[in-house]
């Protein structure tokens, strides 16, 4: 069996695995930040950085969520770097976009961050922020969901059941898993272009 057969079973395991009712709650919560006129703050680093970009499109485009990402502004977020350093690159964006308690923060990671080992700390600074404001916090995460999973209100963790391609899987999972979100009926309010094209 070639390496893509192996990679591709690993994949269909996974997605076999991932709970359902997780992805249902975070549809209804990110659903519920719509309701109630809140603005939805989606954080990645590194390739998440990019998923998080695409996703602030798509919840915009698709289902008229007010989204924004850090990571769209490479001026304020190198700055804040600079000046401040990685640490509190998004937390100190969050309050500078005044989160509140109608918001709500997204986090695609692979480890969900943790202070403990210092990984990921922009993500856990932001987290505690996004509490202290008493918004929302949901999360696409792999591993056991580090920081993300302990303080969630709805978390999707990718299970790491094929230890060597961990990063791959996860960040692969997540572009399809807030695919799902921004097509479920509970969120998706305007058709996608090829879809609508008859």
């Amino acid at each position: 069996m070639s390496f893509t057969d192996d990679f591709l079973k690993e994949t269909v395991a996974i997605v076999q695995s991932l709970d359902s009712d997780s992805v249902e709650a975070l549809a209804e919560g990110i659903a519920a930040v719509r309701e109630r006129e809140g603005r939805l703050f989606i954080l990645g680093v590194g390739g998440s950085a990019g998923s998080a970009s695409h996703a602030v499109n798509d919840f915009r485009k698709i289902c008229n969520v007010e989204s924004y990402s850090p990571i769209d502004n490479v001026s304020e977020l190198t700055a804040r770097a600079n000046d401040e350093g990685w640490d509190t690159t998004f937390s100190e964006w969050l309050r500078g976009s005044r989160i509140g308690d109608r918001d709500a923060v997204l986090v695609f990671s692979v480890g969900g961050g943790n202070r403990e080992k210092q990984v990921s700390t922009n993500i856990v600074a932001a987290l505690d922020t996004a509490k202290a404001a008493g918004a929302s916090v949901f999360g696409i995460v792999g591993r056991d969901g580090g920081y993300t999973a302990q303080l969630a209100d709805a978390c999707v963790v990718v299970p790491p059941t094929y230890a060597p391609h961990i990063t791959p899987h996860t960040e692969g999972l997540c572009c399809v898993i807030w695919h799902l979100l921004v097509s479920h009926p509970a969120l998706a309010v305007a058709a996608t272009k090829w879809e609508s094209v008859v």
